[in-house]
């Protein structure tokens, strides 16, 4: 049995030792490496399964002639901008030690760090959209931040060489689940050792060290150097200093399951219950203190209860489960709140944790622009809150003018409207929603989508309140099982 209780895997070292092992696996990703011109693509997070596999790999090409280090090996490492910090800061440094390290060697090894598309963020998702937290039925943070960047890089490899081969640190005994689907692709495969990668046409997965126990990984990272120059007993004490053991390997499916209980996650995945990882940092190590704000805002995040939402759904729809309506997308009063946290979190972090974070981007500047962007063009909040919340905040004028220069609507005028509303939100909304698509097309040459728009407007917004709202969609519900076809009709509005 292992420390945790779980059975312990039989070493993949007991027939033919260590050495013997390692010599004969290196002697099979040379082979692997010589049959073709296909580039290789090694995923790396900078935890233990994925640097004994780079460490493979590595070694594979130093013990070849350096004429036949013929084709690229492309190491890539997604940073999802919500990483744990520490982590992140190990992964980065790594990074640039395997560029340099690579190239003094003269190996054809370069690393490549990766990042989601500013649309795709975290942040911009949840606070500019208003997505709630991730969850188990609606885990809409792996496919944006993780796979889609992945996805893209190796995508422009195979349009470049036609083909890829994608290196991967996955093991069979990470999980039961784990296993089942290695041992059905294994079923699949075309080519010795090579399995089909179902996400991405043209390009076939290698898992050198997918038969290898937890113990194996950290008997050959203690037992072998580091080829690129880090140090892996730096790597096992930094797993010593949380309780969870496992790390977030390159995700290129929606089959990988949650980081949030590992060492190697994000600082606010919500996914878990508790960040055991994070709280074990802050708890064994004095130094980490700094990251207790984090734990406390995730913490916040996981906890907001159905009044931080809409009773609307982002089209504007109304739908009921159970006779209740299924809730929507944050508040703006619940996002303008979550940046304001966001932004003091990372204010005192700036100021009070150590000398290395205290240029820390927890939020991007490129992700609170496109956030602005989406409340006042897509949401029409005219009123353009983000810069002054920010002001507010830091102390500092937000970079870049006035989002859209052609807006006649300021602080002034919102006031009025809310006076003139005199407490009803949704009254206000509305008015400020047709305001604000009337304003934008009137700089248009051709006005055409003008009307439909309004209309939009209007169907989302003429409700009294959410229980008018729900009311309307059970009678909706009702008509559609007593008519069908009348239940596909709009309900009329008075």
């Amino acid at each position: 049995m292992t420390s945790n209780g779980k059975p312990q895997a039989d070493s993949a070292f007991t027939e033919l030792g260590l050495q013997a092992t390692i010599d004969a696996l290196v002697e099979e990703v040379q082979a692997l490496y010589l049959v073709d011109s296909i580039p290789w693509v090694v995923g790396y997070s900078g935890g233990k399964d994925s640097t004994a596999t780079l460490q493979l790999v590595w070694l594979a090409l130093q013990r070849l002639p350096a004429e036949k280090r013929h084709k690229p090996v492309h190491v890539i490492s997604t940073d999802t901008l919500v990483e744990n910090p520490v982590v992140s800061r190990w992964v980065t440094r790594s990074l640039q030690k395997i560029n340099e390290s690579g190239e003094s060697q003269g190996l054809p090894i370069r690393s490549h760090q990766l990042t989601p598309q500013v649309q795709d963020t975290f942040w911009v998702n949840l606070i500019g959209r208003g997505y709630p937290v991730p969850g188990a039925k609606f885990r809409w943070c792996t496919e944006r931040m993780k796979i889609k960047p992945a996805n893209r890089f190796i995508s422009g490899v195979v349009k470049q060489s036609g083909e890829a081969i994608v290196v991967l640190g996955t093991r069979k005994a990470e999980s039961s689940k784990r296993k089942h689907r290695m041992t059905k692709l294994e079923l699949q495969r075309v080519r010795d050792r090579l399995s089909p990668n179902l996400s991405l046409p043209n390009s076939l997965v290698y898992s050198p060290i997918e038969d290898w126990s937890n113990d194996d990984v950290w008997i050959f990272l203690m037992q072998v150097k580091n080829p690129w120059g880090y140090n892996n007993k730096d790597l096992l004490t930094m797993y010593q200093g949380a309780s969870a053991d496992g790390e977030c390997p390159l995700v290129l499916d929606t089959s990988t399951p949650s980081c949030g209980d590992s060492r190697f996650g994000c600082w606010v995945c919500t996914l878990v219950e508790e960040d055991k990882s994070m709280s074990a940092m802050v708890r064994n190590d004095e130094e980490k203190h700094w990251m207790r704000p984090l734990l406390h805002l995730r913490n916040k995040l996981k906890s907001a209860d159905r009044s931080t939402r809409d009773f609307r759904r982002m089209s504007g729809q109304v739908q009921l489960f159970h006779g209740e309506p299924i809730p929507g997308p944050y508040k703006q009063a619940a996002r303008e709140q979550w940046v304001k946290d966001l932004l003091e979190v990372q204010e005192w972090v700036r100021t009070n944790g150590p000398e290395y974070v205290r240029d820390i981007e927890l939020i991007t500047m490129a992700e609170l622009h496109e956030i602005r962007r989406i409340w006042v063009v897509e949401k029409h909040e005219f009123e353009d809150s983000l810069p002054s919340i920010y002001k507010d905040v830091t102390g500092r004028p937000f970079p870049g003018g006035r989002l859209r220069e052609h807006s006649a609507f300021g602080a002034e005028e919102v006031q009025i409207l809310r006076e003139a509303c005199a407490g009803d939100e949704l009254h206000f909304e509305l008015v400020r929603e047709l305001l604000s698509t009337e304003q934008e097309y009137r700089t248009m040459a051709r006005r055409a989508g003008l009307f439909e728009q309004l209309e939009k407007a209007i169907r989302r917004g003429f409700y009294e309140d959410a229980e008018d709202a729900k009311g309307r969609a059970t009678r909706r519900a009702a008509l559609k099982e007593s008519n069908p076809q009348a239940a596909s009709l709009p309900l009329r509005t008075s």
